[in-house]
């Protein structure tokens, strides 16, 4: 009994230093998305959250209907996060879903990507209101503190991406403490050789950076293309100061036989 009782705790030990995060954009509830409109990808979109049963789960385009559908049914589940047209609820939000069986919300906060960071604003050349929502995170098993960042960059503005890529990491150093455990995820609409995301590159832990451009996971956008290999790798999950276990991109299909979203989760396997 006492041996079963010490490997009981011993394997708890060494789960409870280990963590799931996914990197999702869901696309929004286009009513034109014609056969892969919300209403036909939502429950998949659930089932993948509940098996893969992640620790952190970083979502980009959420409008707050959908917001309020994954919210009622991810019961595990509390998020943090705003609307980016007013703070409040209009507008896609950046949401950070988290485990709240394993972990305590310490504190959480949004910010613009812009000049105006503390501003409801649009920035530089960018086509609309992006933001970055974060929160710092308390293990319940081992007591030690995660920073989670999640955004969503801008399309369009190439002087954006760069500036906002250059004001994270600004806003990650000035929060954070050398040896603070980091997690950023997000959908950066960059490729792995662009001059921002290399820049983050070089401050973080790409997840993903060594995976092979052959390899078929290795694009992230299929653009709701059925039997398209995507070239594109634009999600990401950085991390700093993890050790990781293992990353991959996620094939997520509905039953049938369409794409979840527009885009590939990501999901990062990290170990303190």
């Amino acid at each position: 009994m006492r041996i079963f009782l010490f490997i009981y705790f011993l394997l708890s030990n060494l789960v409870s230093d280990e963590i799931k995060v996914i990197s999702y954009n869901v696309r929004y509830n286009n009513p034109n998305d014609g056969k892969d409109i919300w209403e036909n990808r939502r429950s998949t979109i659930v089932n993948f959250i509940k098996n893969e049963n992640p620790d952190f789960l970083g979502l980009q385009e959420v409008n707050h209907a959908q917001l309020l559908f994954l919210n009622s049914n991810l019961s595990n589940y509390s998020f943090v996060g705003v609307g980016r047209d007013d703070g409040k609820t209009k507008g896609e939000y950046s949401p950070i879903f988290y485990n709240n069986n394993l972990f305590d919300l310490i504190k959480s906060d949004t910010f613009w990507l812009s000049s105006t960071p503390d501003k409801i604003s649009v920035g530089w050349d960018a086509s609309m209101e992006r933001i970055c929502t974060y929160a710092v995170f308390k293990s319940k098993t081992n007591k030690k503190n995660i920073w989670v960042f999640n955004t969503h960059f801008d399309h369009i503005g190439m002087e954006a991406r760069e500036k906002s890529a250059d004001l994270i990491i600004s806003v990650i150093n000035k929060l954070t403490e050398p040896e603070d455990y980091v997690v950023l995820t997000g959908d950066f609409n960059l490729l792995d050789d662009s001059k921002p995301i290399m820049n983050l590159q070089s401050n973080f832990n790409d997840t993903n950076k060594n995976l092979e451009k052959t390899d078929k996971s290795y694009g992230t956008f299929n653009n709701f293309k059925l039997n398209f290999v995507s070239k594109s790798r634009i999600d990401y999950v950085f991390e700093k100061n993890f050790k990781l276990i293992n990353s991959r991109h996620i094939i997520v299909k509905t039953p049938e036989g369409r794409w979840a979203s527009d885009h590939h989760p990501i999901l990062a396997k990290l170990k303190f």
